[in-house]
């Protein structure tokens, strides 16, 4: 992929004005916003689902630790090209993220933003895995928060770090939920966490991706979303009972904001197809990024399956027998497995192989091979999403609803 061209202007005056346009543009993004799409009838539902604990649970957002005034100072003074490129991965704390961000950090040519709900658990994870000290920092995010990836993405703007990559990773699964819980914003959480959470966070960080500097190992700035298998019909996994399917986007267009409406398609709640639906939006989320902004920007926008991770804590909410079965099954029947480590690996690879910089991609890995730590693409493929994910009419569509519930607009 070809680096961001630079742009020069002529006129003072016109880089004035380009500047000044900019800065109003970061205030409107970084601005809190009500959900314009919810009416006061709606606000009052909700304020009277929150109170019915036993069966509806609103996740709130715990205030977000301070990033230390020394470190961001000295930052802010030194030249980006100086630092190491940085990688923000969401959900690092555990599983496919956390050994992506181990990956990437031991290499030695990246400092990791290890951006996680629960700071402690990270940290821990981080030194348990002898991550080098000074190769990531934790910061704390929660994706079921909209004001958590606000406060996130001033937090960030404040350490003075670069931004060269950005890992949409964290998700929700709740397969055996019999109805629905919401985030602290009133969205069903599945789809307002893995979807609208990122959706949120990386259209504020779009600017730092683009003004990443040159010196970038992977040769330009990425963001890449993690989807799943689980979200594309095509396959035989996608053909598993519940299937993921938008429909009409209905229940979006109603703000998933109850429990009438907390599935995309305005059908009955169902765990296991709120997170299909999530991958699915993820996806298509990728394929917008791609048209509308990889051109102007440079930025590489990506998705991928790195393989069934059969033994990783998203499966923590299933029951027992399946976490008991699952595993064996994928391991010597459908040899899809891939432990969290390999998983890890293919995940950090998409982040810095140079030669795994193509945007609008979807990157799966024919488990014969193994994606050894910056060969080339060895095992990725550039795989075919099924008709719902490369239906760009909804995905448009998606588009703009998304950025109407989560006040961009």
């Amino acid at each position: 992929m070809a680096a961001v061209a630079s742009v020069h202007c002529v006129a003072a005056t016109g880089s004035a004005a380009a500047a000044a346009a900019s800065s109003k543009r970061a205030a409107v993004l970084a601005a809190p916003r009500s959900n314009p799409l919810r009416s006061a009838r709606t606000q009052g539902a909700y304020a009277q689902r929150t109170s019915m604990a036993a069966s509806v649970q609103a996740v709130a957002a715990p205030a977000a630790p301070a990033v230390g005034a020394a470190r961001p100072k000295a930052l802010a003074e030194q030249d980006k090209s100086l630092q190491k490129p940085t990688v923000v991965i969401t959900g690092a704390s555990s599983g496919l993220g956390l050994n992506a961000a181990n990956s990437l950090a031991q290499s030695g040519d990246w400092h990791v933003i290890m951006a996680c709900r629960d700071f402690a658990k990270a940290e821990k994870a981080a030194q348990k895995l002898g991550m080098p000290k000074g190769s990531y920092t934790v910061m704390h995010l929660d994706l079921a928060s909209l004001e958590s990836v606000r406060q996130f993405v001033q937090n960030f703007k404040n350490s003075g770090r670069r931004l060269d990559a950005l890992v949409a990773n964290a998700a929700v699964y709740l397969p055996t939920a019999k109805e629905p819980t919401f985030t602290a914003d009133g969205f069903e959480l599945s789809v307002g966490t893995n979807h609208l959470g990122h959706f949120l966070l990386v259209n504020l960080l779009m600017d730092e991706l683009k003004q990443a500097p040159s010196n970038n190992p992977a040769g330009a700035p990425r963001c890449i979303i993690v989807g799943s298998i689980t979200g594309n019909t095509n396959t035989l996994a996608g053909n598993v009972p519940p299937k993921a399917d938008l429909g009409d986007l209905r229940g979006l267009m109603n703000g998933l904001d109850g429990r009438n409406s907390s599935m995309i398609n305005g059908g009955e709640f169902d765990g296991a197809k709120a997170y299909k639906d999530s991958k699915v939006c993820n996806m298509l989320t990728m394929r917008q990024l791609h048209q509308r902004f990889h051109e102007s920007t440079g930025i590489a926008f990506a998705s991928l399956y790195p393989g069934c991770i059969a033994e990783t804590g998203l499966f923590r909410n299933h029951v027992s027998l399946f976490r008991t079965l699952f595993p064996p099954f994928q391991k010597y029947i459908t040899k899809g497995y891939v432990s969290e480590e390999e998983a890890g690996r293919r995940l950090a690879q998409v982040v810095s192989d140079p030669s795994l910089n193509k945007s609008g991609v979807y990157w799966s890995w024919d488990n014969t091979k193994s994606s050894l730590w910056f060969e080339e693409e060895e095992g990725a493929l550039e795989n075919t999403v099924s008709e719902e994910v490369s239906n760009d009419v909804k995905g448009a569509k998606l588009w703009e609803k998304s950025v109407a519930l989560v006040g961009l607009e």
